[in-house]
């Protein structure tokens, strides 16, 4: 195996992974031969404002590539490997999930996240980050049985398109057309490597150029090669966001391969790549501004009182939820606090409210920014994954949020907190969580026994029977029986990193909620009004900088064929892109990439008091998704 440069640690592992998976499944045949300069299009002539702005655009990507080379992110990696089916056309067949700490500097090389065996069902070398253990014997005994020869090229400019030269001597720019992306006004230019130089690796396809300063958003294409090698290259589709004034940074890119062989046209193999946590690492310059002052406290010291005992051992309980949450946050897996987690908190109070309990503390709500199935109540917080939440956000055609779906998620974490499921407390001590960040999913096991994971379903379909909520269950229940027909093809979508899945474990693929199939209408993919399941990234986006999660808003898209359901599947990226806006509030504004400053310990705001009262809390908007 021989790579250019330095080794790529963190990203290749993850595009090897895809590689392997795909091609050992399905044997992939060379994706084309290279073009020669015949097979391209002859563009037209610039003009003297678009030479100005490739100029422009030239200058702007070596800024992107040093500040990028000054982070380190994270990378998250889905793959799904897809086959033929007769009714819907395409379905998921098998799947692979990777999440990287990754260095730029080091030439993209990186650290990779830990499993944890007690959490990971059947984790083991063969299993689910498993050759994380062992990369570099991995990556040899990859190399030598696919005969492959990756070049930084393979895969890291699938993020910067061309990290050294990315310039007029290297490739040729050819003029399209203006086209708006959301509010941005772009030129669009296609990009071929120059005649006469060496093209393998080169960057070959289309880019979109804001034009107001000349900031590459949008890269879409592969990388030039000769037939030999033409299959380390694969389709993709690259974008970024204004996460700064003037500063556009990479933040997903869709990758997919057809199949050839296939006579429905289906795909061999689609792929989602996102990227967050720009401010896990921050530069010297701007940590030395940052200021520690606490904004907005007031000293009330002399109106504190006594703790009683008990009010001590919940203030235990307490410091160390606040700690493992913090943590988590530290670590970039946890979303900076956000008006969605007030949503779910207004829910979480609803139950309680409903069936008329109350509780010492109020419940706190955040989102887990991983790809799996998966939720944990880390004392009296609870954490939902992203794509739990992006697969349960069915939307009906008046544009309203189903929250049957939301109600069961979070009554199964109240359940725990009201059985007293609660956080092994050595946590309170802080020095147990010094480690470092990619041991965390290792050190941090939140996830409750099975004993306990049986109550808690028993308990959560009993605080759902309240009648204000009972209506909702056949819509969880539905989307249960829609996850039952992927279950066995998705297993890295069910498999939880940190918490509790929804499948009991690899060898059970029955649910923990599974009673609640019963009280849901029978699953009908030909039926165009039943929507069960949505689609991945459907209802949140992270912000890659703050790590805050964004509520989309989208047009309601009528369902033609069954094959527009599409559920728990990777779909392409289509970003609204707009310029930056800083925040409203100044004050709560990250401060050179730091959390909100007015943030308390555990980087959780003041929640509203949902600990339960006789009236329940007014119901919040529903929130609308969108692609």
């Amino acid at each position: 195996m021989i790579f250019r440069k330095q080794p790529i640690a963190g990203l290749t592992l993850a595009f090897l992974a895809t590689t392997f998976s795909v091609q050992a499944a399905h044997s992939l045949p060379p994706l084309g031969k290279k073009k020669t300069d015949q097979d391209i299009l002859p563009a037209r002539k610039l003009t003297a404002s678009q030479n100005q702005l490739i100029d422009k655009a030239i200058a702007r990507e070596k800024v992107v590539i040093k500040t990028v080379k000054e982070r380190a992110p994270l990378v998250e990696t889905y793959i799904q490997n897809m086959r033929p089916d007769p009714q819907l056309g395409q379905v998921p067949d098998s799947d692979q999930h990777f999440l990287g700490r990754v260095e730029f500097n080091k030439i993209i090389g990186g650290s990779n996240y830990e499993v944890n065996k007690s959490t990971s069902q059947g984790a083991n070398d063969s299993g689910k980050f498993g050759f994380f253990r062992h990369s570099a014997s991995f990556i040899t005994g990859l190399g030598s049985s696919l005969h492959l020869n990756f070049s930084e090229a393979g895969f890291i400019q699938m993020l910067l398109m061309d990290s050294n030269d990315f310039d007029r001597q290297h490739y040729a720019f050819g003029y399209v057309r203006n086209e708006f992306l959301g509010t941005t006004p772009t030129a669009v230019f296609d990009v071929t490597p120059s005649n006469g130089k060496r093209a393998t690796g080169r960057f070959f396809g289309r880019i979109w150029v804001e034009t107001r300063e000349g900031n590459v958003v949008r890269f879409n294409g592969n990388f030039a090669g000769t037939e030999k090698d033409s299959r380390e290259y694969y389709h993709f589709d690259s974008w970024r966001t204004n996460v700064q004034p003037d500063l556009w940074l990479p933040t997903s890119f869709y990758v997919e391969e057809s199949d050839s062989k296939s006579v429905s046209r289906s795909l061999k193999f689609k792929a989602i790549n996102h990227i967050w946590g720009y401010v896990l690492k921050v530069p010297q310059k701007e940590a030395e501004n940052t200021s520690l002052d606490v904004v907005g406290a007031t000293d009330v010291s002399n109106e504190a009182q006594d703790v009683s005992p008990l009010g001590a051992q919940r203030a235990w309980v307490q410091q160390a939820e606040d700690n493992v949450v913090e943590r988590l946050f530290q670590a970039g897996l946890l979303d900076a606090p956000s008006e969605f987690d007030k949503t779910l908190e207004a829910l979480a109070g609803n139950i309680l409210a409903y069936n008329n309990i109350t509780l010492s503390r109020p419940i706190r709500c955040r989102t887990l920014l991983t790809e799996p199935l998966e939720s944990i109540a880390v004392g009296n917080t609870i954490i939902l994954s992203k794509s739990l939440l992006d697969t349960t956000a069915i939307v009906s055609q008046d544009g309203a949020q189903q929250m049957g779906n939301l109600n069961a998620l979070l009554a199964f974490q109240i359940a725990h907190i009201i059985l007293a499921h609660r956080l092994d407390t050595k946590y309170a001590f802080n020095d147990r969580l010094l480690f470092p960040t990619t041991s965390v999913f290792n050190r941090i096991p939140m996830h409750h026994t099975d004993a306990d994971n049986t109550a808690a379903a028993k308990k959560a379909i009993e605080l759902l029977s309240a009648k204000e909520l009972e209506g909702g269950q056949q819509y969880f229940g539905l989307y249960l029986q829609q996850l039952q027909q992927r279950v066995k093809s998705l297993k890295a979508l069910n498999e939880p990193m940190i918490g509790d899945g929804l499948v009991k474990s690899d060898n059970d693929s029955t649910f923990w909620m599974a009673a609640m199939m019963a009280k849901s209408p029978k699953l009908d993919m030909n039926d165009l009004k039943q929507q069960a399941a949505m689609p991945l990234s459907t209802f949140l986006r992270r912000d890659p900088w703050t790590d805050q999660v964004i509520t989309l808003h989208a047009a309601y898209e009528p369902l033609l064929s069954p094959a527009d359901k599409m559920p728990f599947e990777v779909e392409p990226v289509y970003i609204k892109l707009g310029y930056y806006k800083p925040p409203a509030d100044a004050a709560a504004a990250p401060a050179g990439g730091a959390p909100p400053a007015a943030a308390p310990a555990g980087g959780t705001p003041a929640p509203a008091d949902n600990t339960g009262a006789a009236a329940p809390a007014a119901t919040p908007p529903a929130p609308q998704p969108q692609n």
